[in-house]
């Protein structure tokens, strides 16, 4: 369990930077004069490009046999976006840290997965729950800090002017690099899960035809749902449209990150127990019924009931997944299937988060949740089937 508790902390802490202003960004974009046909573009590519890295490298993790260095250079990369962050002065340089920020994200994923996977060969649910756990507990207390900062600036209320707060998010961005290169230094302290031969020339081969038949479904599901899975900034582009302030957007994401942080563990746990199958339907339920509700409420104190339910859904999905797709994974492909999915979702959140922002732009604030809420319910469905 060394490893879990060392990538947990990485997560953490990594979390706790990222987190402190991932919430804001969508306001930070209205400042720098972008709107949300931007903002589809901006979290798409960010979101989808970089994702494409997934696949490569958990594959070059399973080839060279070797997980660490490349997590490590992944956690790096997301801690430079920041540096990128604090020195924009348009959305081009929003862009350019929010894919660094993805890249390093796509980097890492896979053989830090692996290395949990590959840590916890009884207890997959139980390892991943915990990792989520401890990571969204990073999230949750970044939040609050940026809670504090902005309280403590006297900033309640959201101006039309959102210009006047460039000195704020700039702060806070600021602040946020100093845990995001501690969580770099704190990886350093994980154990190689695998050995390395020196002998032999390991080459490794992902033939599509030859991956369990449920796994293949899955990963073909994964992507069909994940066209209606658009950026979080969407959630709280819509909350400010329904009156939410910038400190009621962070408080409502902070309930978002409590609901998942208390969950994720008991939920990676009982799908050790019950399977993966049923958890991860009620997962999908949650995320149907939290968009529908996103695409046809009218007044602000429903959105504290849809964060709950947003929290459940991915506290039920996030961390089962990644123990199924362990589950069903060749031992010596597990990095590069992890990967594979991770890529397969990236490859959807870009038409996702792009689509979104043509639908908000041109048939109203309802329509994106309107649209991913059907596909949600869709795949709750279709899992009874394919699984």
């Amino acid at each position: 369990m060394w490893n879990v508790i060392i990538t947990g902390i990485a997560s953490f802490l990594t979390d706790i930077s990222t987190e402190m202003f991932y919430p804001l960004i969508s306001f930070y974009l209205l400042a720098l004069g972008a709107g949300p046909a931007i903002l589809g573009i901006v979290e798409g590519f960010a979101e989808s490009l970089a994702s494409l890295l997934k696949v490569y490298s958990g594959y070059i993790s399973d080839k060279n046999r070797k997980r660490k260095p490349i997590a490590i250079a992944g956690y790096a990369f997301s801690a430079f976006g920041k540096i990128f962050l604090y020195l924009a002065g348009s959305w081009i340089g929003v862009f350019i840290g929010r894919i660094l920020d993805r890249f390093g994200k796509g980097i890492r994923t896979a053989p830090r997965d692996a290395l949990i996977a590959e840590s916890s060969i009884e207890n997959r649910g139980k390892a991943f729950g915990l990792h989520r756990a401890m990571d969204t507990l990073g999230a949750f207390l970044g939040v609050l800090i940026s809670i504090w900062i902005i309280s403590s600036l006297g900033i309640k209320e959201t101006s039309s002017n959102l210009s006047i707060y460039i000195p704020t998010f700039k702060k806070i961005i600021l602040i946020s690099i100093i845990p995001a290169f501690l969580g770099v230094l704190v990886l350093f302290l994980a154990k190689e899960t695998m050995k390395h031969n020196s002998t032999s020339k390991l080459t490794l081969k992902l033939k599509w035809r030859d991956l369990d038949k449920r796994l293949k479904a899955f990963l073909i599901f994964t992507f069909i749902f994940t066209l209606g899975n658009s950026s979080n900034q969407f959630l709280f582009l819509r909350s400010k449209n329904l009156g939410a302030s910038m400190l009621d957007v962070l408080y409502l994401y902070l309930l978002y990150n409590l609901v998942y942080t208390l969950f994720s563990f008991p939920a990676g746990a009982l799908s050790d127990k019950i399977g993966r199958k049923k958890i991860l339907i009620i997962g999908y339920l949650f995320y149907g019924l939290v968009y529908l509700g996103f695409g046809f409420i009218s007044k602000f104190p429903y959105l504290w009931l849809l964060f709950v339910l947003y929290g459940l859904y991915i506290s039920f999905t996030e961390g089962v997944e990644k123990a199924l797709i362990a589950d069903l994974a060749p031992s010596d492909l597990r990095a590069t299937v992890i990967g594979l999915h991770a890529t397969l979702v990236g490859i959807g959140l870009f038409p996702a988060s792009f689509l979104a922002g043509l639908l908000w732009s041109y048939f109203g604030p309802s329509a994106p949740f309107l649209f991913g809420g059907f596909l949600g319910i869709l795949s709750a469905i279709g899992l009874i089937f394919i699984l």
